[in-house]
């Protein structure tokens, strides 16, 4: 391809994008586009999820809910904070037993953007109810969709696109509402330590079971006093008989002597 041809087609393309840009201003510049926003009273939601850390290794979270499910955060994010008694700590920080509240608001505020956009020609040719050409102030002509109910004012009196003829000047008013919800969401994660650990017990005593001995026969001891059933009688018999056999001896000596 030759150098001459090149530049030939690099004019050419230059020229219909100064065409292409000259006809996009000046469509701009003859259809005039004005939009607002309209605010309306926002809802505001709140709710509340509480939990408690079950397993933290790493940036991995688990959380048992209230409702006994479990939550597990793969990756939570360092810049991630939880308020806990007034200071802000990270997931390094976070410990099993620990009670986690989250608190989300949800401000709900309904708008409405409305577009209004008005065109002045005269009309080139319509084709009612869909379509109008016109040519505008600068003498280019451009075709636009007539919008379902759409009036023209022509002079002063608004007239619907059957009433549209020819060389009329008209000028035309579109109103675009289109109604939106911007909702924002606010999130505050507040914490609470787990309670430190019991103290140890204090020191039971110790009960020891000492053997008890085996329990010995006792020796009785002799009564102090003769049983009922014995007498002294035999005694006294006794001692009656000496002293009888010490007499009969005493007068046995003196016989012989």
């Amino acid at each position: 391809m030759s150098s001459n041809t090149t530049w030939k087609q690099l004019l050419l393309m230059l020229t219909v994008g100064k065409l292409c840009l000259a006809f996009s201003l000046s469509l701009s510049a003859q259809v005039q586009s004005q939009t607002t926003t309209t605010s309306h009273p926002a809802t505001i939601e709140t709710t509340i999820a509480r939990g408690e850390v079950v397993y933290v290794q790493g940036n991995e979270l688990v959380v048992k809910m209230e409702d006994g499910s479990l939550r597990d955060f793969a990756n939570v994010p360092e810049s991630a904070r939880v308020i806990v008694d007034g200071r802000a700590i990270g997931i390094h920080d976070v410990k099993v037993g620990m009670k986690l509240e989250k608190t989300i608001t949800t401000t709900s505020t309904p708008k409405t953007i409305t577009t209004v956009q008005t065109v002045t020609g005269k009309v080139w040719q319509i084709t009612p109810p869909n379509t109008v050409i016109l040519r505008l102030e600068d003498g280019t002509t451009q075709q636009f969709k007539i919008p379902k109910d759409q009036k023209f004012n022509v002079e002063g009196q608004m007239v619907d696109a059957w009433g549209l003829k020819k060389g009329m000047k008209v000028s035309a008013t579109k109103i675009v509402e289109v109604p939106e919800v911007h909702v924002t969401h606010q999130h505050q994660l507040t914490g609470s330590m787990p309670p430190p650990p019991l103290p140890p017990a204090a020191d039971q005593p110790i009960l020891i079971a000492a053997a008890s001995p085996m329990p010995t026969r006792a020796t009785p001891e002799a009564p102090a006093e003769l049983p009922k059933t014995g007498s002294s009688m035999p005694l006294i018999g006794l001692l009656g008989f000496a002293s009888v056999a010490a007499a009969l001896g005493l007068k046995a000596v003196r016989r012989v002597s």
